[in-house]
């Protein structure tokens, strides 16, 4: 990726100029005639045509490559996120999302046809892909342009209108976000907000025909609330506890090391992080080992070039009194660094299961171990919990594989590591229950924001008048044939 390219405008109009809405509103007054001149953008038809969205989704590629230098810097500014992993975790997965949109959106906009049934026999039928109309985007901090960006891209990619709000926890990337977009899509179609929470509770008052958070459990009720207000569709995208199960029969070196680097990567702070592990007790010393080494190796000799901070004071004391009363063994980290906002990696071996720690996502660097006696013991304690957002197992055999998929019920799966499945453009990303409703990324997020409107074309020759009523029994003898 490069920083030199000049902004060039992603905003082609096929149908002509509209007025675009205030760039940073900040009033109830501001955000109404947002929503009111996206709304008429829509309405009029700007948004729908195959030109438009390749020009949208070219201009956010551009924008991300063109200014990797200023979202890195301001990743670090926010929570000292390190350059590698900002460029690795929130950049180049926008950048490929949005590759992939821009090559296949034509053929996902492409009627489907479908078998009308011998009752239109002779007709036609099939669905059309229609944007759902303006859409919402509520942002969290953890990944501040990624998770503001790629819901953008599922949105502008089906031919809505979309307002992003940024996080607010998250103010310098929330303002690079606001001065740029509007520099490389169409600002007549995409608004960027920034604010606080007053601002997502002034926007959740609108009568907006999606809503799509990536949140809390406890903010994505808020808004599913919001959504039945006014009939709104809603994609949440929640996180949760997603445990790993590690087998007998699993390589042990491998599986912590991937455990681990999925811990760490942005210092847990992934709705999809690893939160627990259960291992079976014949490997469970070995992985507990491995982790505890594979965690000191990944921090390296200078902590300060790969920790990431944690958000706030207000996040960091939580996770401390997380640690406070776990009622386990602490076998390796636990040093909590106020100034920095550091928690030192930390393994917790088999803690308290009706504890804190392990009733909460833990959101942080802190990996609670529990050792159990097989798989099926493993999977009755997740399935006891709420579903989780994601599900990983480590293991050298399909038949295990096969067990644990199918006695388990999780948003996504992946074995043998961790995150990794996230990356898969054409693997639907979403939650299930507690972890969240609806999926994005490739297809589904096109899908996601796309109503598919049935159509049925019927001719009108032959006009059978037995068809009609009244209904004699050799007629409906004739229709039983046929029917």
């Amino acid at each position: 990726m490069t920083t030199t390219d000049a902004p060039r405008p992603g905003g082609t109009n096929p149908t002509g100029p509209i007025d675009p809405p205030p760039a940073q509103p900040r009033s109830t007054a501001d955000l109404v005639a947002t929503f009111e001149q996206l709304t008429e953008a829509y309405r009029s038809g700007r948004t729908r045509p195959l030109a438009w969205r390749i020009a949208q989704l070219e201009g956010i590629e551009r924008m991300v490559t063109d200014h990797e230098s200023e979202f890195v810097q301001a990743m670090a500014d926010d929570f000292g996120k390190p350059r590698f992993e900002a460029w690795m975790s929130d950049l180049v997965p926008v950048v490929a999302e949005a590759a992939h949109a821009r090559k296949q959106v034509a053929r996902w906009m492409r009627p489907k046809l479908i078998w009308p049934g011998k009752a239109n026999v002779p007709g036609r039928s099939w669905t059309v892909a229609e944007p759902k109309g303006t859409v919402l985007v509520i942002a969290p901090w953890n990944y501040p342009v990624q998770l503001a960006l790629a819901p953008l891209v599922a949105a502008v990619a089906a031919g809505n209108t979309v307002v992003v709000k940024p996080s607010e926890l998250a103010p310098a990337t929330s303002a690079a976000l606001a001065r740029l977009v509007p520099q490389y899509v169409d600002p007549a179609g995409v608004a960027m907000v920034q604010g606080g929470v007053d601002v997502s509770t002034a926007l959740l008052e609108l009568p907006f025909d999606h809503l799509f958070f990536t949140g809390s459990a406890t903010v994505g009720r808020v808004v599913m609330a919001a959504a039945a207000r006014h009939l709104s569709s809603i994609t949440l995208e929640l996180g949760g506890k997603s445990p790993v199960v590690v087998t007998r029969d699993a390589d042990v070196g491998v599986a912590a090391r991937r455990i681990a680097w999925g811990k760490l990567l942005n210092a847990g702070q992934t709705c999809i992080a690893p939160d627990y592990v259960l291992v079976e007790r014949p490997v469970a010393d070995r992985l507990v080992d491995a982790l505890a080494r594979s965690m000191r190796e990944m921090e390296g000799s200078d902590p300060r070039l790969t920790r990431t901070r944690i958000v706030n004071s207000r996040h960091l004391a939580r996770l401390e009194s997380l640690l406070d009363a776990t009622g386990g063994r602490v076998v390796t980290g636990g040093t909590v660094d106020h100034q920095e906002r550091w928690i030192e990696p930390t393994v917790v071996v088999d803690p308290d299961p009706d504890s804190a720690l392990m009733r909460e996502e833990i959101f942080g660097p802190i990996l609670p171990v529990i050792t159990v006696e097989s798989v099926v013991e493993a999977t009755a304690f997740i399935n006891r919990r709420d579903k989780p957002l994601a599900l990983y197992l480590f293991t050298g055999s399909r038949a295990t594989e096969r067990e644990v998929i199918d006695s388990t019920t999780s948003g996504g799966v992946c074995i043998n590591h961790t995150i990794m499945h996230f990356l898969v453009p054409e693997l639907p990303f979403g939650g299930v229950g507690a972890s969240g409703t609806g999926a994005y990324h490739g297809k589904a997020g096109f899908e996601e924001l796309s109503h598919r409107k049935a159509v049925l074309r019927r001719g009108v020759r032959p006009d059978l008048s037995v068809t009609y009523p009244p209904f004699t029994q050799s007629k409906e003898r004739l229709l039983r044939r046929f029917l």
